[in-house]
């Protein structure tokens, strides 16, 4: 099957845990022989589109998607929406509602979403918040995320690091990601903590498997949460809170290598259920 996967960026470009997803996604088909051919949405064109009509296409976050190119998928081409998010509203946030339910005046690209093949999601959390707003009925759910056999690897030997009594708290300036409030509830709760931060992704799974909690208070709704499950992976306890996706799962309450050897499945298992919805 030839797929086109448009997305914003890739793995090369920002190593966000969407496209590290994404390219684990792009590497299991590739190897399954499937021809997958990559490009920024920012570079679509309409053109480019009618010249690959003869091919599946899977559009992941594309806020650099021109209109134009969004109204000929919609019309004209089989695509299915790698959602990660929530790019159905204006914010992106549905936070900010009751029940995590947007004004009608608050959705966009209505026509997009229903007139996909499928939109995927990650958790059954983050399914539930975009039925509740689309009320559409080819939403799934993926029940989980895409991680590399290097680094499911590297977790397994970081589960072996020794632990220090004290908790890891993620060191980040993203505001809804709410470290100041992971370290106040550390203060409050008289517990010992860590800022734990990193550009290399492996040194920073090393750092989080030191500690034996790892407190994670967003303030907003985290679709998954890749670093919640690898604390869990990594046989860390984690503090936080149901607006996490993972924690809706029922493999969640597993940890250490029975998650690790449960996520390894999840890339055979998630590759298939969209490969299966493509077709």
């Amino acid at each position: 099957m030839k797929i086109v996967f448009i997305a914003d960026f890739f793995a090369n470009q920002v190593a966000g845990g969407g496209e590290l997803n994404n390219e684990e996604f792009i590497n299991i088909c590739t190897e399954k022989g499937h021809d997958v051919e990559k490009i920024n949405s920012h570079l679509v064109t309409v053109e480019y589109l009618e010249s690959n009509l003869d091919c599946k296409f899977i559009v992941a976050n594309f806020v650099n998607l021109s209109q134009p190119c969004v109204d000929f998928l919609t019309k004209s081409a089989k695509y299915i929406i790698y959602e990660h998010d929530h790019k159905y509203l204006k914010n992106r946030n549905p936070a900010i509602f009751r029940n995590f339910l947007a004004p009608e005046k608050m959705i966009i690209y209505s026509s997009f979403y229903a007139n996909a093949m499928a939109v995927l999601c990650q958790s059954i959390f983050h399914k539930g918040i975009v039925e509740r707003n689309l009320q559409l009925e080819n939403i799934f759910n993926l029940g989980g995320n895409l991680w590399s056999l290097q680094s499911l690897a590297k977790i397994r030997q970081f589960r072996l690091e020794p632990k220090e009594d004290k908790c890891s708290i993620l060191d980040s300036n993203v505001g809804h990601k709410n470290t100041a409030g992971a370290i106040e509830y550390c203060e409050n709760n008289n517990l010992e903590y860590e800022l734990i931060k990193s550009s290399d992704y492996f040194d920073f799974l090393k750092q989080l498997s030191r500690n034996k909690t790892f407190v994670f208070l967003p303030k907003t709704p985290e679709t998954l949460s890749r670093v919640a499950v690898e604390a869990r992976m990594m046989s860390v306890s984690v503090i936080t809170t149901k607006i996490i996706g993972a924690t809706h799962e029922p493999w969640f309450e597993l940890k250490g290598e029975e998650l690790i050897d449960k996520v390894e499945s999840m890339r055979e298992e998630i590759t298939e259920k969209v490969l299966d919805l493509l077709q």
